[in-house]
């Protein structure tokens, strides 16, 4: 019986967090198919790289009403690609639409829902699953027992495998009710920058620390270096330093990068809830007793404008 994936796609790509839920269908799939939906315009050659991650197909619903992201009409299409493959289990990436998409689809297939998954289920006994709960702070174990189970897995929930064959490209067509594109989407303002936040492996985020944006400069070159996306905190993006879509914390973006490098933050309690999740965390700041020091990994005690200055140099003398 197959485990359906479904991916979500950017500027003709899939996004890397779709790939990690196609790697965590195949790390759970005990020899059973893994097979991928897509959904819009994507170029067949994209779609085919969902092998390596773990898929053996993908199915492309090549609608071009598809390219706006209408959440029925996904529910739609994924539930149809469900009944056709005998998928009884649906993995998908926890996002802004994946939980929407999830919710609408529980109820057309009465399953069980569970998100934030953090690791592979146990099925020994039944089938359980280890979510994570408040802000990262806790986990909690949760029993799926309808025989349909939707799974919504956060970011870094699985090591993303890269070593897969490509998927073969199947055109998938779905019967749509007059209702699923009952909605418009008049227009959309996507954020910009090389390495979007959501989907970055390394972030460095500055604080009020930096004393004001003409000294973003320094922090920038550092993420370059690193190849990272830049982040910061609320009340920088509130006094205007930075564009609120960089705003990281329990009000902001929520970021699960293998790195995050704080500089010049203190580390109040919200900000904390949007990067606990990160692998590692490097907190560099002058204030030997900022209260992001308990929960680094690594922390630099100094002045920023001379802590960063030589890292960059040394990071980039080590490429």
């Amino acid at each position: 019986m197959s485990i359906l994936v479904f991916i979500e796609s950017a500027e003709g790509a899939i996004k890397k967090s779709s790939l990690e839920a196609v790697s965590f269908a195949a790390a759970m799939a005990n020899g059973s198919p893994v097979v991928a939906v897509a959904m819009g315009s994507i170029d067949s050659s994209a779609l085919a790289q969902a092998g390596a991650a773990g898929a053996s197909k993908v199915l492309h619903i090549a609608d071009a009403r598809l390219d706006q992201g209408i959440i029925q009409a996904y529910a739609t299409a994924i539930a149809a690609a469900m009944a056709k493959e005998g998928a009884k289990t649906l993995v998908l990436a926890k996002s802004s639409l994946g939980d929407p998409v999830a919710a609408r689809v529980a109820i057309k297939t009465n399953a069980s829902l569970v998100s934030n998954v953090a690791e592979l289920p146990n099925t020994n006994g039944g089938f359980k699953v280890k979510r994570s709960i408040y802000t990262g702070k806790a986990f909690a174990e949760v029993e799926l027992t309808a025989e349909t189970k939707i799974l919504a897995i956060k970011k870094n929930a699985v090591t993303l495998k890269e070593d897969g064959a490509p998927a073969s490209v199947e055109a998938f067509s779905v019967d749509f009710g007059a209702n699923d594109f009952g909605m418009n989407i008049t227009s959309t303002d996507k954020t910009t920058g090389e390495i979007l936040l959501p989907e970055a492996e390394i972030v460095v985020s500055g604080g009020r620390g930096m004393k004001g944006p003409e000294n973003w400069g320094m922090l920038e070159d550092l993420a370059k270096a690193l190849g990272a996306a830049t982040g910061c905190s609320k009340p920088v993006s509130d006094i205007g330093w930075r564009p609120h879509h960089e705003h990281v914390g329990q009000t902001g973006v929520k970021v699960s990068p293998n790195l995050y490098i704080a500089v010049g933050i203190s580390g109040a309690i919200q900000h904390l809830a949007g990067v606990n999740s990160s692998k590692v965390i490097v907190v560099i700041n002058k204030d030997a007793d900022a209260p992001f020091f308990k929960a680094a990994d690594y922390g630099i005690v100094g002045d920023a404008f001379e802590v960063v200055p030589k890292l960059t140099e040394a990071i980039k003398a080590a490429k």
